[in-house]
């Protein structure tokens, strides 16, 4: 099962509430959330706080995506404040393999993501025994107006291959500027989470989240 996850970078706060219901209506399965901390990547975006607030307007999964440094530092605060899964960079970690152990010590699901440049070798197979989901970034994290980077399909590919070598049934995610004409090429390659912002938010909601899990769902 593939399932779509609406980035709230692209909602319009305004009617964040609305929205929220919309995505639900429409079958969207996750709500992403990016944090970020203005260090480890160079925008400011969401906090525990924003994630608590809008909590009781949702019954989707909050997917927690930390771009922040240090995120072992936040990962109790944001599971209080509602996160179901929560994503960490293994760039912005000092122990990869003891952040993952922290977020999964609390009862949730935990990831590991990793910037377009990144190498895939990184992730050893005890990192990928302990992650539930690993996210690759198909564009560089934290900066807007962004294509997606076409190398991702075969990481996507690599990936998978990898994570069957091993025998591990592992949630890949992919991140960035994924839209109606890419959506299936990522599907196809292996991606079992989609996370899409502007091809969703960009006209109305609802037809658009429809549409998108039509198009994953033929592949």
């Amino acid at each position: 099962m593939v399932r779509l996850a609406p980035s709230l970078l692209e909602a319009d706060y305004c009617f964040l509430d609305e929205q929220l219901r919309i995505m639900e209506k429409a079958g969207a399965d996750y709500v992403h959330i990016d944090v970020m901390d203005g260090a480890f990547v160079p925008n400011l975006a969401l906090g525990m706080r924003e994630v608590e607030s809008i909590r009781a307007s949702s019954g989707l999964i909050f997917d927690v995506h930390m771009m922040v440094n240090e995120p072992i530092r936040y990962v109790e605060r944001m599971k209080a404040a509602g996160a179901d899964v929560i994503t960490v960079h293994f760039e912005a970690c000092e122990d990869p393999e003891r952040t993952v152990d922290a977020v999964k010590d609390m009862g949730i699901r935990a990831g590991i993501a990793l910037k377009p440049d990144t190498e895939l070798d990184v992730l050893k197979a005890p990192l990928l025994e302990r992650a539930d989901v690993i996210q690759l970034m198909t564009v560089q994290p934290g900066l807007e107006g962004q294509s997606f980077i076409p190398k991702s399909i075969r990481r996507i590919e690599m990936l998978r291959g990898r994570l069957e070598q091993l025998g591990l049934s592992r949630d890949i995610e992919a991140d960035g500027n994924i839209g109606m004409d890419n959506v299936q090429k990522v599907v196809r390659a292996g991606a079992t989470v989609v996370v899409s912002g502007k091809a969703l938010f960009c006209g109305n909601l609802e037809k658009n989240i429809r549409e998108m899990k039509r198009l994953m769902n033929q592949v």
